[in-house]
């Protein structure tokens, strides 16, 4: 129990420190899906997902628009 206490204390304030600076977690969620760690990509606040969904739409579109 310790353990995940810990790690709760550690995430709740990791997400203070992300909602104080929601870049710094848009770019170390960019960071951890270069090592296709896609979940980090899910955790952030509203700024980041919105973020990462606009940057994957725009990739797709590209391709998309390439292949043509």
């Amino acid at each position: 129990m310790d353990l995940e206490d810990e790690k709760d204390k550690l995430d709740k304030r990791q997400i203070e420190e992300y909602k104080k600076h929601p870049m710094i977690n848009f770019a170390d969620s960019i960071n951890r899906s270069t090592i296709w760690n896609f979940r980090m990509l899910t955790k952030g606040g509203c700024l980041t997902r919105v973020l990462t969904i606009l940057i994957i739409i725009g990739v797709f579109f590209i391709l998309w628009r390439c292949s043509l």
